[in-house]
């Protein structure tokens, strides 16, 4: 099943998007519910409670605009770093040469404000004032259903809910310049998101594809198998000691190609527009501006 936001003559609803893409059902929510996007369906279905009743006719999917599955997380987004074998080598040589050999260790974890979350099709906005080197990551993200604390590996697929697509924008000077990534991956409109959720029952996300183009020039292209830590060890990594709850989002980290690993360097510029598509789960497409 594939669970998307949508707004439809300015209203925030949730429904289901048909098989073959061209419409989506509503779903029976009240307006609060809906404004938390998909939130509220990952909770019921997390307490043991069945997916919401459909409400009203099915609508054209051109005539709504996605929204971000999660408009508005709950908090923080989790996010792994240098989390691909040919990623991690090709920044090995980059400023972050001092922590390359932890690498294989441990993963690399980080956050994003939910504030920094966007739409599937929406701006992103090029921050010329704070900084000169705007990067992409294109990243497979998983959402998590049952919460827990200290989940085991063997244990952790059964707390996905599902996945959906991100871009974990940005800011290499800014990184840099701090020793730490938080505030250059947490800029106004650094998290594109969407196109929906795909739940954990219909998409295999231990078993895909993560592509990404700059104005149509292929830049990414890995499978999640080259993953260092794969999913189960990152969940089982991020629950030690600090609760997971329903809704959570972990980043699971982006291929090689990112416009800081090529010679020279490619940062990202006004009017440039990156897609990010993982097969079988989806596209989101966003204007750099």
């Amino acid at each position: 099943m594939r669970i998307a936001t949508f707004i439809i003559d300015g209203t925030r609803k949730v429904g289901v998007v048909s098989g073959d893409g061209l419409s989506i059902q509503p779903l029976d929510l009240s307006s609060a519910q809906s404004d938390a996007g998909i939130l509220s369906i990952i909770e019921t279905v997390a307490g043991g409670g069945a997916l919401p009743s459909s409400s009203g006719p099915k609508v054209k999917m051109a005539e709504v605009t996605l929204d971000a599955p999660l408009p508005k997380p709950r908090r923080n987004l989790w996010c792994v770093g240098r989390n691909y074998h040919a990623h991690a080598k090709e920044l090995s040589a980059s400023v972050f040469k001092d922590n390359s050999a932890k690498t294989d260790e441990w993963p690399i974890v980080f956050t994003k404000v939910p504030e920094c979350v966007v739409g599937p099709h929406d701006d992103v906005l090029v921050p010329a004032e704070v900084s000169t080197q705007i990067d992409y990551e294109a990243e497979l993200a998983v959402i998590i259903g049952k919460g827990g604390k200290n989940i085991t590996r063997a244990a952790a697929m059964d707390h996905v809910f599902g996945y959906t697509v991100i871009n974990d924008v940005t800011a290499r000077d800014v990184q840099i310049r701090h020793g730490q990534w938080d505030l250059g991956k947490s800029f106004d409109t650094f998290c594109p998101m969407g196109p929906w959720v795909a739940t954990a029952d219909e998409f295999d996300g231990t078993k895909t594809r993560v592509r990404c183009w700059v104005n149509g020039e292929l830049r990414q292209d890995g499978p999640t198998e080259n993953m260092i830590f794969d999913i189960p060890t990152l969940i089982e990594t991020i629950s030690r000691g600090i609760m997971l709850y329903p809704g959570d989002v972990i980043a699971t980290g982006t291929p090689a190609g990112v416009g800081m690993g090529m010679t020279p360097p490619q940062y990202l510029k006004s009017g440039d527009v990156v897609r990010v598509e993982i097969d079988g789960l989806g596209i989101i497409e966003n204007k750099f501006v």
